[in-house]
């Protein structure tokens, strides 16, 4: 399982260090694709396998899946990480995402998402004052009494 927030920067060859408690679960491989509100998604490969899995189950007479997909496989990039932790993030990625050079990296459960710093600072400050109000909406029947 994936959590917490790191602040990891790009190099000059586009390479980001993956956070040191990431690693061991990312070691066999992982796909960088495009993920929602122009962050990056890290998935392990095992991971992404299931996640597609699903979608593969979607009629492809849904433009809305096939739409998704698309976008998704496009972006998608099979990684390794070298031996110093560090995975190459294609050029590709690095503009949907805006990266330049600081980065914020953060655990999201199944995955790693990948956000330019600026970015991640107005989406966090944006969503922080609601999200109390969302475990029913999310979790419903979770509510606090």
């Amino acid at each position: 399982m994936f959590l917490g927030t790191h602040t990891p920067r790009l190099d000059e060859k586009g390479r980001l260090f993956l956070p040191a408690k990431f690693r061991e679960e990312l070691a066999e491989g992982l796909v960088v694709t495009r993920g929602q509100e122009r962050c990056l998604y890290v998935w392990p490969t095992a991971e992404f396998n299931t996640f597609t899995e699903q979608l593969r189950k979607a009629p492809v007479t849904n433009k809305r899946a096939r739409d998704f997909m698309r976008m998704l496989s496009a972006g998608a990039s099979a990684e390794m990480a070298d031996r110093q932790g560090r995975v190459t993030l294609p050029q590709l990625l690095r503009d949907y995402a805006g990266l330049e050079r600081d980065c914020v990296v953060i655990g999201a459960f199944n995955r790693v998402e990948i956000w330019d710093a600026e970015s991640w600072s107005s989406y966090s400050n944006e969503q922080e004052p609601a999200f109390a109000d969302w475990s029913e909406e999310v979790l419903p029947g979770s509510g606090q009494s």
